[in-house]
């Protein structure tokens, strides 16, 4: 699944919820710190895979004329430009490698700015963090579905992409993810 920028601040507090209920790891400064450092790294990692595709969006729009004269399907270029320049941006296209590398990104930092202290081996921590990514991920789906069909199931008929539909969204999103403990 990609990831949005405004999933970073969930997938955050899962880490760091996760990390503090493991049993390995105290925290030095509070929670909040951790929480904050994690959505930076996972931020930055979103924003990367952003400028990239917004790179491949300029490139195919540059050959806009091509694309259609040789009947190329603009879904399978985006793909191939993507894969193709991909490292120059410093993106990882795997999810499971990704996600990987920010769990990597995350506990380095956390040590580096002496956020946490732990007994076990780095890879045990590495794979709470990883662990706490791929709950969310796989979470999210499942808690969008929900929302969604709770604000279809209103007497009040939201219209998707309104101010008003963005509200009702967010604060249903995040009674579902207090709900399962990820907030």
């Amino acid at each position: 699944m990609k990831i949005r920028l405004a999933h970073a601040q969930y997938m955050a507090n899962k880490v760091a919820i996760d990390l503090l209920n493991s049993g390995y790891a105290t925290f030095k400064r509070g929670v909040e710190p951790v929480k904050a450092l994690a959505r930076e790294v996972i931020e930055e990692d979103i924003k990367k895979e952003m400028a990239l595709e917004q790179r491949v969006e300029e490139l195919l729009e540059e050959n806009e004329d091509e694309l259609e004269f040789n009947q190329i399907d603009r879904r399978s270029m985006f793909w191939m430009i993507k894969k193709r320049i991909a490292k120059d941006y410093d993106v990882i296209l795997s999810y499971e490698d990704r996600y990987n590398h920010i769990a990597h990104q995350i506990l380095d930092r956390l040590w580096q700015e002496d956020l946490m202290d732990y007994s076990v081996e780095d890879n045990k921590i590495k794979n709470v963090i990883l662990s706490a990514i791929e709950a969310y991920v796989n979470g999210f789906e499942d808690i969008e579905e929900i929302v969604v069909d709770k604000i279809r199931h209103m007497k009040r008929e939201l219209i998707p992409g309104s101010d008003e539909y963005n509200v009702v969204f967010e604060r249903l999103y995040r009674e579902e993810l207090q709900k399962r403990g990820m907030l």
